[in-house]
């Protein structure tokens, strides 16, 4: 690779991250010194680096003397002291500070005066580590994201103490990877985790607030927030242990609260409950029993009141007479009453706006919910229910929804619902990062695409879903918690009252 100023890299730690680290910087066709603490350990990384080169090959990715050229670039050992002429080493051994710090030890004391020692983690402090060595000036953090050979990102961390040039040498060496580097500065989390995991954290407080149930939640973010994948199934993937791991690093640092672990992930990680590695989190991964298929519904007939368009969700409504209706829905409080003096006994009552006080004022509160469609192109309805809601009627709703074409979901009558109240803090908090400096809004955005598969990044999104609403939807959340975190970020009132977009 020309250009590129590290020719032999060291690897300490062949673990799946370890190893695939040594795939990427072997297929870049570094000369790779591959270290783990024994025999047993290295002949795992080994099998690692067989099976990952093994199943590109099946895949047609890779051709066997490709493979056979990548294994014979990485070198394996036991001992430190083949680490000696390396120009780069790469630590990638497990999330523990003490294990970090023993593991840089030993490299200040086997490796070249000029070599630049990096850090793979992805929470802990770089800083940290830095001082515990002889040379905190050598000293930066490059976060690979999992698996290494096929995600793009990789978050370039330097400290306040770090030499000029040591960052941007570590990051021309990722972009002659292929990779995409975002070089930002030493914050628990750096961008990705810390903006992922106060998301993550906040959908488990919620399921064990009994807002919405786990179905539910992970339902709404995938259909009506366009997320690969529910936070719980992410959580489970990631791993439930790795999860609180992560939190309390930020929290340690942060001490805000959105990163305080929801005690429902604690008690899972004391019980051993970690998620697929062990066959049970949030979800359990027996055999699943086949799920029946919902037989098909007649459309109902929808009628709406008041001033103003129909949703779009809604499809062909029904104007004026709505005496035959099965779902009314109301455009406002007053449209409401209006409403459930004509309505059939048997129709469900809806209202886009706030539910609690439409629904006592209209008369029939027992068979009024909310109904809230948080993105117009995407097919979710989220059902909101309050303390005066009949029994069955949110069923009722839901299957009537459901016989419209969408997916239904249901939670208590709460500012954002389900999806504006996950996905609007997540953006805040991308929006306190930028507004602080530290890291731009296309490194922003870029880690949240590359490293954690988000179809778009938080600024760009904040953008296309409008700075006004994102500062409403906040402060309603605040309003309703008095929570310091989802006061809207000062950068976000600012631009609202300039009228212009982040970008």
């Amino acid at each position: 690779m020309s250009g590129v100023s590290f020719s032999k890299v060291g690897v300490v730690g062949l673990g799946t991250m370890g190893a695939g680290i040594a795939e990427v910087l072997a297929r870049g066709e570094l000369a790779v010194v591959g270290i783990e603490i024994n025999r047993d350990a290295l002949e795992r990384g080994r099998g690692h680096l067989e099976k990952s080169t093994g199943r590109a090959v099946k895949r047609g990715r890779l051709t066997e003397d490709g493979q056979r050229a990548i294994l014979d670039r990485i070198a394996l050992s036991t001992d430190f002291g083949d680490l000696a002429d390396c120009d780069l080493v790469i630590e990638a051994v497990p999330e523990r500070l003490d294990l970090k710090r023993k593991v840089f030890a030993e490299l200040d004391r086997v490796c070249r005066a000029d070599a630049v020692l990096a850090t793979n983690t992805s929470s802990l402090s770089v800083t940290d580590i830095a001082v515990s060595t002889g040379r905190p000036t050598k000293i930066v953090g490059v976060h690979f994201f999992n698996p290494a050979p096929v995600m793009k990102l990789v978050e370039v961390i330097g400290t306040v103490l770090t030499e000029d040039g040591a960052v941007g040498r570590v990051a021309d060496l990722v972009t002659a990877l292929g990779k995409t580097p975002v070089v930002i500065g030493d914050r628990a989390g750096f961008v990705a985790n810390r903006l992922l995991f106060g998301y993550l954290n906040q959908a488990a407080g919620m399921l064990e607030a009994g807002h919405a149930t786990r179905d539910d939640i992970d339902a709404a973010m995938k259909v009506g927030g366009g997320l690969p994948m529910g936070p719980f199934t992410l959580m489970d993937l990631i791993g439930l242990d790795t999860c609180l791991e992560v939190l309390e690093a930020i929290y340690a640092e942060s001490r805000d609260r959105r990163h305080a672990p929801a005690p429902v992930l604690r008690e899972l990680v004391t019980a051993g409950l970690l998620g697929r590695k062990t066959g049970r989190g949030f979800y359990s991964y027996d055999a699943p029993a086949e799920a029946e298929a919902p037989a098909d519904a007649p459309r109902p007939v929808v009628g709406v009141a008041g001033d103003g368009d129909a949703p779009a969700a809604l499809g062909e409504v029904v104007r004026g007479d709505l005496s035959g209706a099965d779902l009314i829905v109301a455009l406002d409080e007053k449209a409401l009453a209006e409403a459930a003096a004509a309505a059939r006994p048997d129709a469900v009552l809806a209202v886009t706006g706030p539910v609690i006080a439409a629904a006592v004022a209209s008369g029939r509160p027992a068979d009024v919910v909310g109904l809230h469609f948080p993105e117009a192109d995407r097919p979710l309805a989220e059902i909101a229910t309050t303390v005066v809601t009949g029994e069955g009627v949110a069923d009722r709703a839901a299957a009537l929804v459901a016989a419209l074409g969408l997916t239904p979901v249901r939670c208590r009558d709460r500012a954002g619902h389900i999806v504006d109240a996950l996905r609007f803090p997540y953006l805040n908090d991308a929006a306190a990062m930028l507004g602080a400096g530290y890291a731009d809004a296309d490194s922003i955005d870029a880690a949240m695409r590359l490293g954690c598969g988000y179809p778009i990044g938080p600024i760009a999104d904040l953008d296309r879903l409008g700075l006004d609403r994102a500062v409403a939807v906040l402060n309603a959340l605040y309003a309703e918690t008095r929570e310091p975190a989802l006061a809207p970020a000062p950068l976000l009132e600012e631009h609202v009252t300039a009228g212009r977009p982040l970008r």
